[in-house]
Parts: structure tokens; C-alpha cells; sequence
């Protein structure tokens, strides 16, 4: 069977530039690699001449050979391809290696990257909406000042790895594939300290709570997330500092209920107001009140919409509005002359439309007994 074009496994025209070719292969090879297709042995296969492919055009003699005499340059010993990677397949390999592992390309020479950290505050409703400036005190770590976070004693520094020569990873020939695992001798720093500091013991951070002023910003919701960059972790022996990621969540409110920018108030109406009408005045949540005029024969559930009254838009212009709900409440320990008056209101009403969505539902149901009966 004859061999298939470079070019063509690749997926490049004979004039694409070294970019372009770089670009093609690790587009492949994030396909086809073995480790994204385990078991598969069609992919395994692909990765291999993919990868022959490229070491092959990503230099520029083995090029020139394979573009005058074709693969016949390569076979018998011709000056061709050992099984190996050279400098321009490994700075794929860095790339890929990443993000095969889950993890980012470390800069050579430099400490590891600090962690993350997470803090959740509660704050109430009233506190959303006003905004706030709060204080908060975390358990993490710091730059040592002893040393500056080098982890080296004063009068003293790192030294590059010898093993890795500052790189923090080593790789092993196995066959046809390269290994890259983190440097045993320098744990991935790249550098080594003879003479470690005394105060941190190497590490070039020491733990120490830290206290930091946060501006929560009005409207935020239940859920919000606060960045605070470089304020996690000190990273290890000079490495960048991690994030601090505040969390807020808001605490139940006993008079208001929010939804998006809205506000919601479920408001308890005597039975004689709601059937007269009047005024009630409700709270809000910028701690005044506001007047809510009630039409005669008010039901529960009837809704009232105070325009702007809601909460305000977070890094926007304009308010919500709030929503005042009727819940028109029966009258209870009533005396016997309270109870007398009731009987009386009763029998002057009869059924003369004062109830009409009672008598309403009641004429229908007699409808439907009827049509059962019948």
C-alpha cells in the first residue's frame, strides 16, 4: 500500500508556512491522542503518522528532502526519521501536555502558582440593597519577609535544578512515545535551595490570617461571586499569589420576598378595610414608608405596583419595582356581641351580589349536582 502525502495527513498545501503546519498538527493530535482515545487503536495509529508527518516537515532539511525525493528520502537509512521528537515536536508536546493533564504550561524558572480561595459571607436583604463595606479576616498564606519568598536564607539564593536545568519537568524515551513528568529533584520549581530559610523553611510563604476590605456593590443577588485578584494564596517560592473568590448569599427576609430586581410584600388587611377600602401604609426596603390606597371590596391576592420601589440594578441605572399583595384576613375571638352584629351584617345581605365570586362558584356547582343527578 502506498504511503499517504505528509502533506496531505496533515491537512496543509505544500506551501504552508511552519505556523501553519504547527497549527494543523496539534489540531490532530488533540484528536487522535492515544490518551483522549483509549483502547482505540485506529487512533493510536493516526497519532503516529500524524506525528511523523510533522517532525518531518517541521524541519526544514528533512523538508526539503521529502519535497525533492518523497518518502524514498527517509527509507534504507536516508538520513530520516528516528522514532523520536525533536525541538519543534516538543514545544507541541508542552502545549498538549497541558492540557491533557488539566494543567497549564509552568513558566521555567518561576515557583508554582498559589491557590485559590473561597469565602462565603451572608448579608441581608437590606444590605444588598444599600451596598456594604465589610472587613473580613482569612486564614492563608503570605510572602515570607524573611526571605522575600525565595525560600533561600539571606545571603544566599536558588539555584537552577540540575536535573531539569530549570525547566521542572524531565522526560523519558519510551519507544515511540516522550514521557513528561514533574522534576523528582526540584518538585516542578525548576531551582533548588542549598541553604533554605529558617523562618519558612524553604517554602518562601508563611501562614498568617490577613485582613481585607470588600465593597459589596448594591443589587447584587443571591449567588453573586466577588474576585478579588491576588489576594489568595502566596504562591510557592516566589510564584504568582492565587485569587480569593467571595461568595455572598442572602438571608431570608420576614416581610419581603425578592425576585430578580422586584420586591414582593405580602400585606394583612382587616376584612372591613378590605370591604370599605382605605389606606395602609406598607414598609420599604430603603427604611420608609409609603401609602397604598385600597379600593372598596379589595380581594386577597389583589396586587398594587409602587414603580421604582424594588431593588436597584447592579452596574446599571434605574430600580425594580415592588409589588405590595393583599391577604385580607377573617376576624377571630370575636365576643357574642361582635359575633351577633356578624349574624345580623349576614342576613341583610341575602345573596344580594356582595359575594359574587362565592355565589358564582356556588350556582355552578349546583349546575354540575344537577347534571349528575339527571
Amino acid at each position: 500500500m502506498a504511503e499517504q502525502d505528509f502533506y496531505d495527513l496533515l491537512g496543509v498545501d505544500r506551501q504552508a508556512s511552519q505556523p501553519e503546519l504547527k497549527k494543523a498538527y496539534r489540531k490532530l493530535a488533540m484528536q487522535f491522542h492515544p490518551d483522549r482515545n483509549p483502547g482505540d487503536t485506529e487512533a493510536e495509529t493516526r497519532f503516529k503518522e500524524i506525528s511523523v508527518a510533522y517532525d518531518i516537515l517541521s524541519d526544514e532539511e528533512k523538508r526539503d528532502a521529502y519535497d525533492r525525493f518523497g518518502h524514498a528520502a527517509f527509507q534504507n537509512g536516508g538520513g530520516g526519521f528516528d522514532g523520536g521528537f525533536g525541538t519543534s515536536f516538543a514545544d507541541v508536546f508542552d502545549d498538549l501536555f497541558g492540557e491533557f493533564m488539566g494543567g497549564g504550561r509552568q513558566r521555567r524558572g518561576g515557583g508554582n502558582r498559589g491557590a485559590d480561595l473561597r469565602y462565603n459571607m451572608e448579608i441581608s436583604l437590606e444590605e444588598a440593597y444599600n451596598g456594604k463595606a465589610a472587613t473580613i479576616t482569612i486564614p492563608t498564606t503570605s510572602v515570607c519577609d524573611g526571605c522575600e519568598g525565595s525560600g533561600a536564607e539571606a545571603g544566599s539564593r536558588p539555584s537552577t535544578c540540575a536535573t531539569c536545568q530549570g525547566h521542572g519537568k524531565v522526560r523519558a524515551q519510551s519507544g515511540f512515545f516522550t514521557i513528561e513528568r514533574t522534576c523528582p529533584n526540584c518538585g516542578g520549581v525548576g531551582r533548588v535551595i542549598s541553604d533554605p530559610c529558617k523562618k519558612c523553611t524553604g517554602a518562601g510563604r508563611v501562614e498568617k490570617n490577613k485582613s481585607l476590605s470588600v465593597n459589596i456593590p448594591k443589587g447584587v443577588e443571591d449567588g453573586t461571586r466577588i474576585r478579588l485578584t491576588g489576594e489568595g494564596e502566596a504562591g510557592l517560592r516566589g510564584g504568582r499569589p492565587g485569587d480569593l473568590y467571595i461568595f455572598l448569599t442572602l438571608m431570608p427576609h420576614e416581610v419581603f420576598q425578592r425576585e430578580g430586581t422586584d420586591i414582593y410584600c405580602r400585606v394583612p388587611i382587616a376584612m372591613t378595610t378590605a370591604a370599605l377600602g382605605g389606606d395602609i401604609d406598607v414598609p420599604t426596603l430603603a427604611g420608609g414608608r409609603v401609602a397604598v390606597s385600597l379600593p372598596e371590596g379589595t380581594q386577597t391576592g389583589r396586587q398594587f405596583r409602587l414603580r421604582g420601589k424594588g431593588m436597584p440594578q447592579m452596574r446599571g441605572r434605574g430600580q425594580g419595582d415592588m409589588y405590595v399583595q393583599t391577604v385580607v384576613e377573617t376576624p377571630v375571638n370575636l365576643s357574642k356581641a361582635q359575633t351577633e352584629l356578624l349574624r345580623q351584617f349576614e342576613a341583610s345581605l341575602d345573596g344580594g351580589g356582595t359575594s359574587p365570586e362565592s355565589e358564582g362558584f356556588f350556582q355552578k356547582a349546583k349546575e354540575l349536582w344537577n347534571d349528575i343527578t339527571d
